[in-house]
This record gives structure tokens, C-alpha cells and sequence, in this order.
């Protein structure tokens, strides 16, 4: 039986890992994160509280379950509080990386690594392949990177999945995503800020965690790119989400990046190219129509609004 141990567990992309593999009688599954476990679903798998900043944990937990896969999904994400909180932001998504790294030294255990669309600068444009030359332009950025390079420079057997703005509900979500805040303050009927000069491929959290499962599957190697299919405006995401629940689209008003005063500065356009990953691994993403109906449909099963 397969080992595999995900970090970040309590995330939005860890507990659809979690969920997905639980469906599997070939696998047995360590989750880890920070504290205690907060899916609702806490039987079937094991659950270690494990901070992957401490490398003397790492080690510990490493050595007890001598995993066969280990999906790294564990990271600080906020992109404006990166750029204030630096150290906070580099132990997490840089140091960490390099404690699993060495944890594993000399094993045969496939590290899978969660990166991002951020370490490009957004100025290609076009749409990015997984050969295109980063070039990050924050703090964030650059430590998503700098955990690549970490990967590449090391001896281990490691994947790389980059992705992009990730949606989804979890059991007791302790923050929200693009497509959740949009429909809430739609809903709510308040006015909303939108930019119309960024422009992403929004993932699936369950597509994003297939994905990933496929890497572990097929025990391949180097990176992919496992985003969604399509690539829109934020602000025509936005409208997507407005006219999908039949919500007020003039609540909506359109703004440039430059408006918004955010600490950290973003690409203005970093769609993926996901030919890669669906001609290797059997990558199948669902477009955002479809990813949209089944978040409502989930959203249904629960009090989540």
C-alpha cells in the first residue's frame, strides 16, 4: 500500500487531497498541518500536527511514516501579507521546503511541490508553458521560486505543480477565495471593485487535487502546469459567478490594478498552457461553468453561503 503524506491538510487544496485519496484502497494517507485537524471526516487516515518550518519535526514525522509520496501543499499564500511579514513568508515557503528536502535525503520518496503562476511576470503575453523563464515581481513571488530552485538543485525525486487561483469549500474554511467572496457580496448586495486587467486560469480545487494524484500515480517527474482550462479577466470571472447564481452584475464596477493599492504587485496576465499535463498525466480540468455548478452543488449539501 502506498504511503502518502500531504502537508497543509487543514488548506483547501490538503483536504480535497485528503478526500479524493480516502476513495482509494490502495493508499494510506498521513495528513499533517499546523494544530489540530479540521476536517469533519477524521477517520480512514492518520492526522500528525506537524509545522514544516521546524525541521527537527519534519525529521520526526519524516522517519515515523517513511512516506512513499509526500504532497507539499502547505504555504504562506497571502500575497500582500508576504510582503510585510518576509521572514514569516520565507520559513514557510522556502525553509520548509528545504527541511522536507532533507528529511527525505537520500530515499527514494516523491516529493510533489505546489508553485504558482506568481514567479512569472505576466509579460509574455501569452499564455505560459512550463519551460518559460520566471521572473517574479514580489516577495511571495520570489519565495514560490527560490522553493523551486530548492527542487531542481536537489538529488531527490521531486514534481513541481504550478497552478492558479485555486476555488473551492472546505470543512471549516478559515479564509475565503475569489469565487466565494464574489457570490457572498453579490448576494449580500454590496458594491464590489473588480479588476479588468488581470488575467488568470481559475483551478478547481478538486481538479487541482487530481491533478496532483495523477503526478503521484504515474510517479512523474519535473513540472506541470494544472490550472484550469480557460483564461478570463478577473472581473469577467467575476461576472461568470453574477450571471451563473443570477446575481446583480451592475453591483459590479470594473477598476484597474493601479486602484487598488495592493503591498505587492501582481502579473497582469498568466494564463497556463496545460497541454503538458493532460497529454501526460490524463489531465482532464473541469471550464468554470462546470467548476461553478459543482461548487453549488456542494454549497447545497451544506450551510456554506
Amino acid at each position: 500500500m502506498k504511503k502518502i503524506l500531504i502537508t497543509g491538510s487543514n488548506g483547501l487544496l490538503g483536504q480535497k487531497l485528503v478526500y479524493a485519496l480516502l476513495k482509494r484502497k490502495d493508499v494510506q494517507v498521513i495528513a499533517t498541518s499546523v494544530g489540530a485537524n479540521r476536517l469533519v471526516n477524521q477517520e480512514g487516515y492518520i492526522y500528525e500536527s506537524l509545522d514544516i518550518t521546524k525541521k527537527a519535526e519534519v525529521e520526526t514525522v519524516y522517519k515515523k511514516y517513511a512516506p512513499d509520496v509526500i504532497i507539499n501543499t502547505a504555504a504562506m499564500t497571502n500575497v500582500d501579507a508576504c510582503e510585510t511579514k518576509r521572514d514569516e513568508c520565507w520559513a514557510l515557503n522556502v525553509t520548509a521546503v528545504q527541511n522536507i528536502v532533507d528529511a527525505i535525503g537520500q530515499n527514494a520518496t516523491q516529493l510533489i511541490h505546489l508553485s504558482t503562476d506568481f514567479i512569472f511576470d505576466g509579460l509574455k503575453g501569452s499564455q505560459y508553458v512550463e519551460t518559460d523563464v520566471p521572473n517574479p515581481q514580489s516577495y511571495y513571488a520570489l519565495s514560490k521560486y527560490e522553493s523551486e530552485k530548492i527542487l531542481e538543485k536537489s538529488t531527490i525525486k521531486w514534481a513541481i505543480a504550478r497552478t492558479i487561483i485555486v476555488y473551492g469549500i472546505v470543512d471549516n474554511m478559515s479564509r475565503s477565495n475569489i469565487v466565494l467572496w464574489a457570490k457572498d457580496a453579490l448576494t449580500k448586495g454590496q458594491n464590489i471593485n473588480v479588476v479588468d486587467d488581470q488575467f488568470r486560469s481559475p483551478t478547481l480545487a478538486e481538479d487541482l487535487a487530481d491533478g496532483c494524484i495523477l503526478i503521484a500515480d504515474k510517479g512523474a517527474t519535473g513540472i506541470y502546469n494544472l490550472s484550469g482550462p480557460e483564461t478570463v479577466s478577473i472581473l469577467e470571472l467575476v461576472y461568470k459567478i453574477a450571471d451563473f447564481w443570477e446575481l446583480d452584475r451592475s453591483l459590479v464596477t470594473p477598476s484597474k490594478s493601479t486602484t487598488l493599492n495592493q503591498a505587492a504587485k501582481r502579473p497582469p496576465y498568466t494564463g497556463f498552457i496545460i497541454d503538458k499535463a493532460k497529454k501526460e498525466l490524463g489531465y482532464n480540468p473541469k471550464t468554470i461553468s462546470e467548476g461553478l455548478k459543482i461548487l453549488d452543488e456542494q454549497l447545497k449539501k451544506t450551510d456554506t453561503k
